[in-house]
C-alpha cells in the first residue's frame, strides 16, 4: 500500500527511532494494517531494542520458539534469496522477525561490523522496499544518518510519504526553513513534519512552530515521556501501549499514546489524500 520513511537531516539526538516506534506500535494495535518496520541502522540495535531485550552480542533474544526467522536471516539473507530469483509472496516476511502475528514485523538492521558492506547492503534497499510494499500494507522505514547520500535518496525516492523528524531547538527550526526554501522536495505534497521528544511546555510548542514554519496544519510530535523511553530500553514498547489504552484523559502516559494516534491519523489522511491525486 505504501511506504513511510522517517528521515532527520541532523547528525543529533531527533528521538526519530523511538517517534517510528511509537507510530507504527499504535497503528499496528488499533488498526488491522499488516505493517513491517525496517531497521536501516548501522551497529545500532535502538530499533531492535524497543522490542525485544538483546543478548550480550546485540542479537534479539528468540522467546518464542516458532518466530518465524529464517535459518539464514535478516536482510543479508533475504538479498541472497531476492538474488537467485526464488522469489515468494512471503519472501520479506520469512526474513522478519514478527512482534504481533499478522499486524507487526521487524526487518533487523544488518548485522555486518564492516561500513564498506553495509553501504553495499544501502544500495540494496530501494527493491527490498518495492517487495515489501506488494505484501504488507504499511511498511516503515527508519532511514539512518550513517547511511550515504545516495543510498539516502535512492530510498527517500521510492517513499510514498516521508516524515521529517526536527526538534525544539530554533537552529534546527531555522535550519528546516532553509531547506525548505532551497529544495522543492519539503515543499511536496507528500511531506509532514514531526517533533521528537517534544516538550509542549516549551516556546517553541506545536502551534507557535507550525505558526513560524508557515505549515498549513499543526506539525505532529512525539512527547518526552520516561516510561516509554524506559520501556524501549527494555524490549517492552508493546507493553507500554497496551498497558495505557484504556488510562483516562490527562495521564502523562495516556498524552502519548493520544499523540501516536494523532500521527496516524495524519498518516492515513494523507495517504488516502495522495493516493485520490494519482
Amino acid at each position: 500500500m505504501a511506504i513511510i520513511t522517517f528521515i532527520s537531516n541532523e547528525q543529533k539526538e531527533t528521538g526519530q527511532t523511538l517517534s517510528l516506534v511509537a507510530v507504527a506500535t499504535q497503528m499496528a494495535i488499533e488498526h488491522s494494517y499488516r505493517i513491517l518496520i525496517v531497521s536501516t541502522n548501522f551497529k545500532d540495535q535502538t530499533l531492535e531494542n524497543c522490542y525485544w531485550e538483546l543478548d550480550r552480542l546485540n542479537k534479539p533474544i528468540m522467546k518464542d520458539q516458532k518466530a518465524n526467522v529464517g535459518v539464514d536471516s535478516g536482510i543479508e539473507g533475504l538479498i541472497r534469496v531476492l538474488a537467485s530469483n526464488k522469489t515468494s509472496n512471503e519472501i520479506v516476511k520469512n526474513y522478519s522477525k514478527t512482534v504481533l502475528r499478522d499486524r507487526l514485523d521487524i526487518l533487523l538492521s544488518p548485522a555486518t561490523e564492516e561500513y564498506k558492506d553495509y553501504i553495499q547492503i544501502c544500495r540494496e534497499y530501494p527493491e527490498i522496499l518495492r517487495v515489501a510494499n506488494r505484501n504488507y500494507d504499511l511498511v516503515f522505514v527508519d532511514l539512518s544518518s550513517r547511511m550515504q547520500d545516495k543510498e539516502r535518496e535512492d530510498i527517500i525516492n521510492v517513499s510514498d510519504l516521508v516524515v521529517v523528524n526536527i526538534t525544539q531547538r530554533l537552529k534546527t527550526i531555522n535550519d528546516f526553513m532553509e531547506l525548505k526554501e532551497n529544495n522543492q522536495f519539503y515543499k511536496g505534497k507528500n511531506v509532514i513534519l514531526l517533533m521528537g521528544r517534544y516538550d509542549a511546555h516549551s516556546k517553541y510548542n506545536v502551534k507557535n512552530v507550525t505558526r513560524y514554519l508557515k505549515e498549513k496544519k499543526d506539525i505532529l510530535a512525539i512527547p518526552y515521556n520516561t516510561l516509554y523511553f524506559e520501556s524501549c530500553s527494555e524490549g517492552k514498547a508493546i507493553d507500554f501501549f497496551l498497558s495505557f489504552k484504556t488510562v483516562e484523559e490527562g495521564d502523562r502516559n495516556r498524552q502519548l499514546v493520544n499523540e501516536a494516534n494523532r500521527a496516524d491519523e495524519a498518516i492515513i489522511y494523507k495517504l488516502q489524500e495522495l493516493q485520490m491525486k494519482i
